[in-house]
């Protein structure tokens, strides 16, 4: 029998549902203990659906059995929730991302080195099939050597809460604007696809930095505030393996969303979907003029479509295709098998040293020189296994 890992959650909203679900449920190697939120009804409505203990967060804390904390609180309390784990000897596992800027993400990481304990976050829709089957092909040749890589998002976010929303949503708050918000989903995928980054250059604006609620029945309607963080984000990334990348994230559209990621080689390219979801397609197209084309088969787990059951609420159809927690199951099975973990520190800490990076490369107009460099994510072992035994590929030694 495998000798389980127990998990406390810090933060009930509502991408809980998710995690729970997969942590109870998908992935075996966990055993969430318990849950806590500074609104007590959402921490017991949780605990109450999954048939876990409703707990204070010092509980969490002070559980000597308690070896993973999952920190899914808004990225204004990223900082204080997981150096508090840190400090009362957990490991942590972080939504996206590690902290607000590269500053206080580095002390975490030197806090978690410190004490030889495991720090990591969110985005794991990497270690979905889709990415995985794309570092399959890349790795294997299909594509040849990869010469250029565009990732692009952009989103429209407008303040229409109502009068039950007074607050701001994260997505306006710092670590929450939109190259922090979807930008870490492709900045995860580039550099599992591809390794680390060199150096960034790049721009970064407020193009509505007096903001305002849209929203007559919102108490803060047509009363300005200062944006203070980036809604348009252009950076150019020079990686280490001598690809060069372009990565774009706006959320002053005026369309729902738009989603970009191709990876170009010297011999084919790769059209990918959105990295925000774990699934496919996997396009490979080669030939002169990308007239050979085809969706490539999975090679790897966790990236199918789910049929959604008649009954379905809301959160069932919502979250229907989504593993997030993948990065918590493969974070535990890596101490049980004292190995690292995919989704890592040191990862998460390139992927906001290359925000900020763009940010200072804006102000200081000259290219940044990063100072993080770490390791590839080693890709899944190969091999599509249906149903819960496909939790094997991450008992790897």
């Amino acid at each position: 029998m495998t000798n389980r890992v127990k998990v406390g959650i810090v933060g009930a909203g509502g991408i809980s549902y998710t995690y729970l679900k997969n942590l109870t449920e998908t992935f075996h190697i966990t055993e969430v203990v318990g849950i806590a939120d500074i609104i007590e009804e959402r921490s017991r409505r949780r605990a109450e659906q999954f048939h876990i203990r409703q707990m204070t967060v010092e509980e969490i804390m002070n559980d000597p059995e308690i070896e993973i904390v999952v920190n899914l609180t808004y990225p204004l309390s990223h900082y204080i929730i997981s150096k508090q784990a840190l400090e009362s000897g957990k490991h942590v596992f972080a939504e996206k991302m590690m902290s607000t800027d590269f500053e206080s993400a580095l002390e975490l990481y030197q806090l978690a080195q410190s004490k030889g304990l495991r720090i990591g976050q969110a985005p794991d829709t990497f270690l979905g099939g889709a990415l995985q089957t794309a570092r399959n092909l890349i790795d294997k040749g299909f594509i040849g050597e990869p010469v250029n890589a565009q990732a692009m998002v952009a989103r429209c976010y407008n303040l229409t809460q109502d009068e039950n929303h007074p607050d701001l949503p994260f997505v306006f708050t710092a670590g929450g604007s939109i190259p922090y918000d979807m930008g870490c989903y492709y900045l995860h995928a580039l550099i599992h696809l591809l390794g680390p980054v060199k150096t960034v250059a790049g721009l970064s604006k407020t193009f509505h930095p007096k903001e305002m609620q849209r929203n007559p029945r919102n108490p803060g309607y047509n009363k300005p505030f200062d944006m203070k963080f980036p809604t348009s984000m252009t950076g150019a990334l020079d990686f280490y393996n001598g690809c060069y990348g372009t990565f774009t994230a706006i959320s002053d559209s005026h369309r729902e969303e738009t989603a970009r990621l191709e990876i170009y080689g010297t011999e084919g390219t790769l059209i990918l979907q959105d990295p925000n979801y774990f699934f496919g397609p996997v396009y490979l197209a080669r030939g002169q003029r990308g007239e050979e084309m085809a969706a490539m088969p999975l090679t790897h787990g966790y990236g199918l479509h789910n049929p959604v059951p008649e009954n379905a609420t809301g959160e069932e159809r919502t979250w229907i295709d989504s593993y997030r927690g993948i990065g918590v199951a493969d974070m535990a099975w890596a101490i049980r098998n004292n190995r690292p973990h995919r989704c890592s520190g040191e990862l998460g800490l390139h992927a906001i040293e290359i925000l900020d990076g763009i940010t200072e490369s804006c102000r200081e107009e000259k290219t940044y020189h990063m100072t993080t460099k770490p390791d590839q994510p080693a890709m899944l072992p190969q091999g599509f296994i249906y149903g819960t035994a496909a939790e094997a590929c991450m008992d790897t030694k």
